[in-house]
Protein backbone atom coordinates (compact mmCIF):
# COMPACT_ATOMS: atom_id res chain seq x y z
CA UNK A 1 0.00 0.00 0.00
CA UNK A 2 1.27 3.76 -0.62
CA UNK A 3 2.75 5.67 2.33
CA UNK A 4 0.40 8.34 1.43
CA UNK A 5 -2.46 5.95 1.80
CA UNK A 6 -1.19 4.30 4.94
CA UNK A 7 -0.40 8.10 6.53
CA UNK A 8 -4.02 9.16 5.30
CA UNK A 9 -5.63 5.96 6.59
CA UNK A 10 -4.05 5.83 10.09
CA UNK A 11 -6.06 8.57 12.17
CA UNK A 12 -9.43 7.14 10.85
CA UNK A 13 -7.94 3.70 12.13
CA UNK A 14 -6.60 5.26 15.49
CA UNK A 15 -10.06 7.25 15.65
CA UNK A 16 -11.80 4.14 15.41
CA UNK A 17 -10.05 2.09 17.84
CA UNK A 18 -9.47 4.21 20.44
CA UNK A 19 -12.33 6.77 20.47
CA UNK A 20 -14.50 7.39 23.35
CA UNK A 21 -17.96 8.39 23.44
CA UNK A 22 -19.97 10.98 25.22
CA UNK A 23 -22.44 9.89 28.08
CA UNK A 24 -25.31 8.92 27.52
CA UNK A 25 -28.00 11.44 27.14
CA UNK A 26 -31.59 11.39 29.45
CA UNK A 27 -34.43 9.64 27.19
CA UNK A 28 -36.26 12.64 25.77
CA UNK A 29 -37.41 12.74 22.00
CA UNK A 30 -40.09 11.06 20.55
CA UNK A 31 -42.94 9.64 22.05
CA UNK A 32 -42.20 11.76 24.70
CA UNK A 33 -44.69 13.23 26.82
CA UNK A 34 -44.19 16.67 28.43
CA UNK A 35 -44.95 16.05 32.09
CA UNK A 36 -42.68 16.84 35.26
CA UNK A 37 -40.05 13.96 35.32
CA UNK A 38 -38.97 12.26 38.48
CA UNK A 39 -35.92 10.17 38.54
CA UNK A 40 -38.42 7.16 39.31
CA UNK A 41 -39.83 8.27 35.86
CA UNK A 42 -36.79 8.72 33.95
CA UNK A 43 -35.44 4.89 34.98
CA UNK A 44 -38.83 3.65 34.41
CA UNK A 45 -38.89 4.94 30.43
CA UNK A 46 -35.51 3.62 30.03
CA UNK A 47 -36.37 0.50 30.96
CA UNK A 48 -39.17 0.41 29.37
CA UNK A 49 -37.15 1.44 25.86
CA UNK A 50 -33.92 -1.38 26.84
CA UNK A 51 -36.96 -4.03 26.88
CA UNK A 52 -38.42 -2.86 24.24
CA UNK A 53 -34.81 -3.00 21.85
CA UNK A 54 -34.57 -6.08 23.23
CA UNK A 55 -37.33 -7.86 21.64
CA UNK A 56 -36.12 -6.35 18.57
CA UNK A 57 -32.63 -7.42 18.98
CA UNK A 58 -34.43 -10.94 19.71
CA UNK A 59 -36.59 -10.82 16.39
CA UNK A 60 -33.56 -9.55 14.50
CA UNK A 61 -31.76 -12.49 15.59
CA UNK A 62 -34.28 -15.09 15.29
CA UNK A 63 -35.14 -13.99 11.49
CA UNK A 64 -31.54 -14.01 10.40
CA UNK A 65 -30.39 -17.19 11.98
CA UNK A 66 -33.44 -19.01 10.40
CA UNK A 67 -33.22 -17.07 7.10
CA UNK A 68 -29.62 -18.13 6.82
CA UNK A 69 -30.51 -21.73 7.85
CA UNK A 70 -33.05 -22.18 5.31
CA UNK A 71 -32.31 -23.35 1.52
CA UNK A 72 -34.48 -20.59 -0.64
CA UNK A 73 -34.94 -20.71 -4.10
CA UNK A 74 -33.44 -24.33 -5.33
CA UNK A 75 -29.86 -22.91 -3.70
CA UNK A 76 -26.92 -25.04 -2.89
CA UNK A 77 -26.97 -25.63 0.75
CA UNK A 78 -24.37 -23.29 2.53
CA UNK A 79 -22.24 -26.18 3.60
CA UNK A 80 -21.85 -27.24 -0.06
CA UNK A 81 -20.75 -23.89 -1.34
CA UNK A 82 -18.27 -23.36 1.66
CA UNK A 83 -17.20 -26.24 2.88
CA UNK A 84 -18.35 -25.49 6.00
CA UNK A 85 -20.79 -28.51 7.05
CA UNK A 86 -22.91 -29.10 10.47
CA UNK A 87 -22.60 -28.46 12.92
CA UNK A 88 -19.94 -25.92 12.71
CA UNK A 89 -22.88 -23.90 9.71
CA UNK A 90 -25.39 -23.82 12.73
CA UNK A 91 -22.57 -21.97 14.52
CA UNK A 92 -21.84 -19.64 11.69
CA UNK A 93 -25.35 -18.76 10.97
CA UNK A 94 -25.40 -17.69 15.67
CA UNK A 95 -22.50 -15.61 14.94
CA UNK A 96 -23.76 -13.89 12.17
CA UNK A 97 -27.06 -13.33 13.83
CA UNK A 98 -25.61 -12.03 16.28
CA UNK A 99 -23.59 -9.58 15.25
CA UNK A 100 -26.59 -8.69 13.41
CA UNK A 101 -28.48 -7.90 16.42
CA UNK A 102 -26.10 -7.51 19.29
CA UNK A 103 -25.81 -4.19 18.25
CA UNK A 104 -30.04 -2.98 19.45
CA UNK A 105 -28.50 -3.77 22.56
CA UNK A 106 -25.18 -2.22 22.88
CA UNK A 107 -25.54 0.78 21.55
CA UNK A 108 -26.35 3.25 23.94
CA UNK A 109 -23.70 2.12 26.82
CA UNK A 110 -21.18 1.38 24.07
CA UNK A 111 -22.20 3.29 20.53
CA UNK A 112 -18.30 2.72 18.92
CA UNK A 113 -18.19 -0.51 20.01
CA UNK A 114 -21.94 -1.77 18.83
CA UNK A 115 -20.70 -0.10 15.53
CA UNK A 116 -17.92 -2.00 15.10
CA UNK A 117 -20.04 -5.14 16.19
CA UNK A 118 -22.29 -4.14 13.96
CA UNK A 119 -19.74 -4.21 10.64
CA UNK A 120 -18.23 -7.45 11.12
CA UNK A 121 -22.38 -8.66 11.20
CA UNK A 122 -22.36 -6.85 7.83
CA UNK A 123 -19.51 -8.55 6.63
CA UNK A 124 -19.79 -11.88 7.78
CA UNK A 125 -23.65 -11.78 5.88
CA UNK A 126 -21.93 -10.98 2.76
CA UNK A 127 -19.56 -13.50 3.20
CA UNK A 128 -22.05 -16.01 3.88
CA UNK A 129 -24.12 -15.04 0.86
CA UNK A 130 -23.32 -13.24 -2.45
CA UNK A 131 -25.72 -14.31 -4.67
CA UNK A 132 -29.08 -13.21 -3.33
CA UNK A 133 -30.34 -9.93 -0.91
CA UNK A 134 -32.26 -11.62 0.76
CA UNK A 135 -35.11 -10.15 4.28
CA UNK A 136 -31.70 -10.73 6.88
CA UNK A 137 -29.41 -8.68 4.78
CA UNK A 138 -32.30 -5.38 5.06
CA UNK A 139 -32.21 -6.41 9.04
CA UNK A 140 -28.50 -6.55 9.17
CA UNK A 141 -28.40 -3.12 7.17
CA UNK A 142 -30.81 -1.35 9.29
CA UNK A 143 -28.77 -1.98 12.39
CA UNK A 144 -25.60 -1.02 11.25
CA UNK A 145 -27.30 2.48 9.98
CA UNK A 146 -29.11 2.65 13.66
CA UNK A 147 -25.45 2.16 15.13
CA UNK A 148 -24.02 4.82 12.52
CA UNK A 149 -26.23 7.38 13.97
CA UNK A 150 -26.01 6.70 17.55
CA UNK A 151 -22.22 6.91 16.68
CA UNK A 152 -22.36 10.02 15.19
CA UNK A 153 -24.53 11.57 17.64
CA UNK A 154 -22.61 10.69 20.47
CA UNK A 155 -18.79 10.69 19.35
CA UNK A 156 -16.45 13.24 18.30
CA UNK A 157 -16.32 14.42 14.55
CA UNK A 158 -13.12 12.47 13.64
CA UNK A 159 -14.75 9.51 14.79
CA UNK A 160 -17.93 9.68 12.62
CA UNK A 161 -16.01 10.68 9.50
CA UNK A 162 -13.61 7.47 10.33
CA UNK A 163 -16.81 5.39 10.36
CA UNK A 164 -18.26 7.13 7.73
CA UNK A 165 -15.31 6.93 5.22
CA UNK A 166 -14.82 3.07 6.98
CA UNK A 167 -18.52 2.48 5.66
CA UNK A 168 -17.72 3.56 2.33
CA UNK A 169 -14.50 1.90 1.67
CA UNK A 170 -16.62 -1.20 3.24
CA UNK A 171 -19.28 -0.86 0.58
CA UNK A 172 -16.99 -0.38 -2.99
CA UNK A 173 -15.12 -3.75 -1.70
CA UNK A 174 -17.53 -5.84 -0.83
CA UNK A 175 -20.19 -4.54 -3.49
CA UNK A 176 -18.81 -1.48 -5.76
CA UNK A 177 -22.20 -1.07 -7.59
CA UNK A 178 -23.96 -0.02 -4.50
CA UNK A 179 -21.59 2.69 -3.77
CA UNK A 180 -23.60 5.63 -4.81
CA UNK A 181 -26.29 4.34 -2.89
CA UNK A 182 -24.57 3.59 -0.37
CA UNK A 183 -22.99 7.45 -0.15
CA UNK A 184 -26.77 8.88 -0.68
CA UNK A 185 -27.95 6.65 2.63
CA UNK A 186 -24.89 6.92 5.07
CA UNK A 187 -24.09 10.78 4.32
CA UNK A 188 -27.89 12.18 5.44
CA UNK A 189 -27.84 9.57 8.30
CA UNK A 190 -24.12 11.02 9.56
CA UNK A 191 -25.10 14.47 9.17
CA UNK A 192 -28.21 13.63 11.49
CA UNK A 193 -26.50 12.09 14.14
CA UNK A 194 -23.25 14.79 13.68
CA UNK A 195 -26.13 17.64 14.30
CA UNK A 196 -28.20 16.25 17.23
CA UNK A 197 -24.23 16.04 18.57
CA UNK A 198 -24.03 19.88 18.13
CA UNK A 199 -27.58 20.65 19.46
CA UNK A 200 -27.11 18.81 22.45
CA UNK A 201 -23.46 20.36 23.06
CA UNK A 202 -25.25 23.50 22.75
CA UNK A 203 -27.69 22.96 25.06
CA UNK A 204 -24.90 21.41 27.52
CA UNK A 205 -23.25 24.47 26.91
CA UNK A 206 -26.11 26.68 27.49
CA UNK A 207 -27.33 25.02 30.58
CA UNK A 208 -23.88 25.40 31.82
CA UNK A 209 -24.03 29.36 31.01
CA UNK A 210 -27.30 29.74 33.10
CA UNK A 211 -25.99 27.44 36.16
CA UNK A 212 -22.57 30.41 35.85
CA UNK A 213 -25.08 33.01 35.90
CA UNK A 214 -27.57 31.51 38.92
CA UNK A 215 -24.17 30.98 40.80
CA UNK A 216 -22.73 34.50 40.08
CA UNK A 217 -26.49 35.92 41.00
CA UNK A 218 -26.45 34.13 44.11
CA UNK A 219 -23.07 35.49 44.93
CA UNK A 220 -23.80 39.25 43.82
CA UNK A 221 -26.86 38.64 46.57
CA UNK A 222 -24.72 37.45 49.00
CA UNK A 223 -21.94 40.28 48.65
CA UNK A 224 -25.04 42.57 48.35
CA UNK A 225 -26.14 41.26 51.70
CA UNK A 226 -23.05 41.28 53.13
CA UNK A 227 -22.57 45.00 52.30
CA UNK A 228 -26.09 45.77 53.73
CA UNK A 229 -24.98 44.44 57.07
CA UNK A 230 -21.95 45.50 57.12
CA UNK A 231 -23.56 49.30 56.69
CA UNK A 232 -26.47 48.97 58.67
CA UNK A 233 -24.02 47.70 61.52
CA UNK A 234 -21.35 50.20 60.73
CA UNK A 235 -24.76 52.96 61.22
CA UNK A 236 -25.59 51.84 64.64
CA UNK A 237 -22.53 51.27 66.18
CA UNK A 238 -20.26 54.36 64.63
CA UNK A 239 -22.84 56.70 65.62
CA UNK A 240 -23.20 55.42 69.34
CA UNK A 241 -19.84 54.58 69.93
CA UNK A 242 -18.52 58.43 68.54
CA UNK A 243 -20.87 60.25 71.23
CA UNK A 244 -19.62 57.23 74.17
CA UNK A 245 -16.13 57.71 73.30
CA UNK A 246 -16.98 62.23 73.53
CA UNK A 247 -18.55 61.94 76.03
CA UNK A 248 -16.06 59.49 78.29
CA UNK A 249 -13.23 61.72 77.23
CA UNK A 250 -14.78 65.16 78.61
CA UNK A 251 -16.70 64.10 81.53
CA UNK A 252 -13.93 64.32 83.83
CA UNK A 253 -12.72 67.75 82.34
CA UNK A 254 -16.16 69.16 83.10
CA UNK A 255 -16.62 67.35 86.63
CA UNK A 256 -13.05 67.37 88.24
CA UNK A 257 -15.06 69.28 91.22
CA UNK A 258 -18.94 68.41 90.65
CA UNK A 259 -20.33 65.24 91.37
CA UNK A 260 -23.57 65.78 90.38
CA UNK A 261 -21.75 66.35 87.24
CA UNK A 262 -19.86 63.26 86.66
CA UNK A 263 -22.58 61.18 87.45
CA UNK A 264 -25.27 62.79 84.98
CA UNK A 265 -22.07 62.28 82.47
CA UNK A 266 -21.05 58.89 83.48
CA UNK A 267 -25.52 58.11 82.97
CA UNK A 268 -25.48 59.39 79.70
CA UNK A 269 -22.70 57.27 78.78
CA UNK A 270 -24.93 54.24 80.14
CA UNK A 271 -27.97 55.71 78.01
CA UNK A 272 -26.15 55.86 74.35
CA UNK A 273 -24.34 52.26 75.65
CA UNK A 274 -27.89 50.88 76.01
CA UNK A 275 -29.48 52.30 72.79
CA UNK A 276 -26.29 51.07 70.76
CA UNK A 277 -27.17 47.33 72.11
CA UNK A 278 -31.02 47.99 71.89
CA UNK A 279 -29.95 48.98 68.20
CA UNK A 280 -27.40 46.69 67.47
CA UNK A 281 -30.27 43.93 68.37
CA UNK A 282 -32.94 45.29 66.15
CA UNK A 283 -30.37 44.72 63.32
CA UNK A 284 -29.15 41.41 64.36
CA UNK A 285 -33.06 40.13 64.92
CA UNK A 286 -33.60 41.71 61.68
CA UNK A 287 -30.99 39.87 59.88
CA UNK A 288 -31.46 36.53 61.46
CA UNK A 289 -35.11 36.51 61.11
CA UNK A 290 -34.77 37.12 57.53
CA UNK A 291 -38.54 35.63 56.95
CA UNK A 292 -40.27 38.71 58.79
CA UNK A 293 -40.69 37.21 61.99
CA UNK A 294 -38.63 38.27 63.94
CA UNK A 295 -38.43 42.28 66.00
CA UNK A 296 -41.22 44.18 64.24
CA UNK A 297 -40.12 47.54 65.98
CA UNK A 298 -40.36 50.80 63.77
CA UNK A 299 -37.40 51.68 61.94
CA UNK A 300 -35.96 54.90 62.64
CA UNK A 301 -36.63 57.75 60.44
CA UNK A 302 -37.26 61.26 59.69
CA UNK A 303 -39.01 61.38 62.83
CA UNK A 304 -36.33 60.54 65.02
CA UNK A 305 -33.41 62.67 64.06
CA UNK A 306 -34.72 65.38 66.24
CA UNK A 307 -32.97 62.57 68.86
CA UNK A 308 -29.97 62.73 66.51
CA UNK A 309 -29.54 66.78 67.10
CA UNK A 310 -30.08 65.97 70.63
CA UNK A 311 -27.48 63.59 70.93
CA UNK A 312 -25.02 65.03 69.33
CA UNK A 313 -25.75 68.55 71.38
CA UNK A 314 -24.86 66.24 74.13
CA UNK A 315 -21.52 65.35 72.61
CA UNK A 316 -20.65 69.28 72.68
CA UNK A 317 -21.42 70.22 69.21
CA UNK A 318 -23.31 73.38 68.35
CA UNK A 319 -26.14 71.86 66.54
CA UNK A 320 -29.18 73.80 64.58
CA UNK A 321 -31.94 71.62 62.74
CA UNK A 322 -34.18 73.48 59.99
CA UNK A 323 -37.05 71.64 58.32
CA UNK A 324 -38.57 73.87 55.38
CA UNK A 325 -41.22 72.74 52.15
CA UNK A 326 -44.60 71.14 52.79
CA UNK A 327 -43.87 67.75 54.23
CA UNK A 328 -44.90 64.67 53.02
CA UNK A 329 -45.39 61.52 53.39
CA UNK A 330 -41.87 59.37 53.00
CA UNK A 331 -41.39 55.75 52.43
CA UNK A 332 -39.70 53.94 55.38
CA UNK A 333 -37.06 53.06 53.23
CA UNK A 334 -36.26 56.74 52.45
CA UNK A 335 -37.05 57.63 56.00
CA UNK A 336 -34.71 55.16 57.23
CA UNK A 337 -31.94 56.35 54.53
CA UNK A 338 -32.17 59.78 55.40
CA UNK A 339 -31.90 58.75 59.24
CA UNK A 340 -28.69 56.97 58.94
CA UNK A 341 -27.21 59.38 56.63
CA UNK A 342 -28.38 62.52 59.18
CA UNK A 343 -26.96 60.10 62.09
CA UNK A 344 -23.45 59.07 60.07
CA UNK A 345 -22.47 63.08 59.34
CA UNK A 346 -23.23 63.99 62.68
CA UNK A 347 -21.11 61.20 63.69
CA UNK A 348 -18.59 62.61 61.32
CA UNK A 349 -18.75 66.06 62.72
CA UNK A 350 -17.88 64.66 66.40
CA UNK A 351 -15.03 63.03 65.44
CA UNK A 352 -13.49 65.61 63.20
CA UNK A 353 -14.81 68.76 64.53
CA UNK A 354 -15.68 68.69 68.17
CA UNK A 355 -17.23 71.37 69.32
CA UNK A 356 -18.18 72.85 66.03
CA UNK A 357 -21.41 74.65 64.79
CA UNK A 358 -23.69 72.00 62.74
CA UNK A 359 -26.70 72.76 60.42
CA UNK A 360 -28.63 70.09 59.60
CA UNK A 361 -31.62 71.17 56.93
CA UNK A 362 -34.27 68.88 55.70
CA UNK A 363 -36.05 70.57 53.08
CA UNK A 364 -39.55 68.42 51.13
CA UNK A 365 -38.88 69.29 47.70
CA UNK A 366 -41.58 67.70 44.63
CA UNK A 367 -40.76 64.27 44.59
CA UNK A 368 -37.66 64.11 46.66
CA UNK A 369 -36.11 64.96 50.09
CA UNK A 370 -33.18 67.02 50.12
CA UNK A 371 -30.83 66.31 53.23
CA UNK A 372 -27.35 69.18 54.01
CA UNK A 373 -25.53 68.77 57.22
CA UNK A 374 -22.90 71.03 57.40
CA UNK A 375 -20.64 71.87 59.85
CA UNK A 376 -17.63 74.43 60.78
CA UNK A 377 -14.10 74.15 61.44
CA UNK A 378 -13.24 72.59 64.66
CA UNK A 379 -13.38 74.10 67.86
CA UNK A 380 -10.72 71.76 69.50
CA UNK A 381 -8.30 69.48 68.17
CA UNK A 382 -9.97 66.45 66.85
CA UNK A 383 -9.34 62.89 68.08
CA UNK A 384 -6.67 61.02 65.47
CA UNK A 385 -8.55 58.30 63.00
CA UNK A 386 -9.45 55.00 64.85
CA UNK A 387 -8.23 51.99 62.79
CA UNK A 388 -11.12 50.74 60.17
CA UNK A 389 -12.57 53.97 59.72
CA UNK A 390 -13.46 55.68 56.67
CA UNK A 391 -16.37 53.58 55.18
CA UNK A 392 -19.53 55.75 56.30
CA UNK A 393 -19.23 58.37 53.32
CA UNK A 394 -19.59 55.15 50.85
CA UNK A 395 -22.20 54.19 52.89
CA UNK A 396 -23.90 56.91 52.42
CA UNK A 397 -23.58 56.64 48.86
CA UNK A 398 -24.77 52.98 48.54
CA UNK A 399 -27.77 53.75 50.15
CA UNK A 400 -29.11 56.79 48.28
CA UNK A 401 -27.79 54.77 45.31
CA UNK A 402 -30.13 51.87 46.22
CA UNK A 403 -33.04 54.77 46.43
CA UNK A 404 -32.14 56.12 42.77
CA UNK A 405 -30.48 59.12 45.01
CA UNK A 406 -27.14 60.55 45.19
CA UNK A 407 -24.75 62.06 48.23
CA UNK A 408 -22.21 64.67 47.57
CA UNK A 409 -19.81 65.41 50.15
CA UNK A 410 -16.56 67.91 50.42
CA UNK A 411 -14.42 70.47 52.38
CA UNK A 412 -15.79 74.16 52.55
CA UNK A 413 -13.22 76.93 52.52
CA UNK A 414 -13.32 77.51 55.95
CA UNK A 415 -12.20 74.41 56.96
CA UNK A 416 -15.41 72.59 57.59
CA UNK A 417 -17.37 70.13 56.10
CA UNK A 418 -20.69 69.70 54.11
CA UNK A 419 -22.80 66.56 53.11
CA UNK A 420 -25.60 66.87 50.37
CA UNK A 421 -28.21 64.23 49.98
CA UNK A 422 -31.15 63.66 47.50
CA UNK A 423 -33.68 61.05 48.11
CA UNK A 424 -36.56 60.35 45.51
CA UNK A 425 -39.82 60.01 47.62
CA UNK A 426 -40.53 56.83 45.11
CA UNK A 427 -38.11 54.40 46.12
CA UNK A 428 -35.80 52.91 43.14
CA UNK A 429 -36.52 56.25 40.92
Amino acid sequence: MPEFAVRLARPFAEALATGEADPAPSPSGWGSVQVPRSPRLLGRRLDVLTAFEAVVACLVFLVTFNSLAATQNGLTPYWERTGIGPPWSDLTFALVALAGSAPLVLRRRWPLGAWRVALAGIAMSGWVNKSLFQMYDVLVIGVYLLCLYTLAARCQRRITVAAWSASVIGTFVIHPISLPIAVLVLTPIALLGYNVRVRRSAQVRLAEQRRATEEARAAGAVLEERARIARELHDVVAHHMSVIAIQAEATPLSARDDPEKLKAGLAEIRTMSLEALTEMRRVLGVLRDGDGTGDTAPQPGLDRIAELVETARGAGLDVTARVSGPEREVPPGVGLSAYRIVQESLSNAMRHAPGSRVLVHVLHGRGHLRLRVENGPPAAEPAPPAPGTGHGLVGMRERAAMLGGSVTAGPRADGGFVVTATLPLQEGE
